[in-house]
């Protein structure tokens, strides 16, 4: 079975470079006074070259990214404890010395 790469469904797109203007960080605080952080970065973004939409405007493709940060008013969190540890790894290869 044999699939046509360039479907007549795709568009063709011209990559644009971004430019950030401002911040790309919008803070918000919630009613418990938790900050919440939203970052936004373009990962690429193209425009079409081989149509428009019917109004005669641009087609666009964007593709973001979006990372959330959160801060109590405590400023406290939680994290898993350190494993204990084992046995005794005195024998180990990767411990001796390396000889020829």
């Amino acid at each position: 079975m044999k699939f046509d790469v360039m479907a007549t469904d795709q568009i063709k797109y011209r990559q644009l470079s971004v430019k950030v203007v401002g911040t790309n960080v919008v803070v918000f605080r919630l009613e418990d006074e938790t900050m919440v952080k939203v970052y936004v970065d373009m990962a690429r973004v193209g425009v079409a070259v081989d149509r428009k939409n019917p109004d005669g405007t641009p087609i666009y493709n964007f593709n973001t990214a979006l990372r959330i940060e959160t801060q109590t008013r405590d400023k406290t969190f939680y994290a898993p404890s350190p494993r204990a540890p084992t046995k005794s790894t005195d024998n180990k290869k990767s411990d001796k010395a390396y000889t020829t």
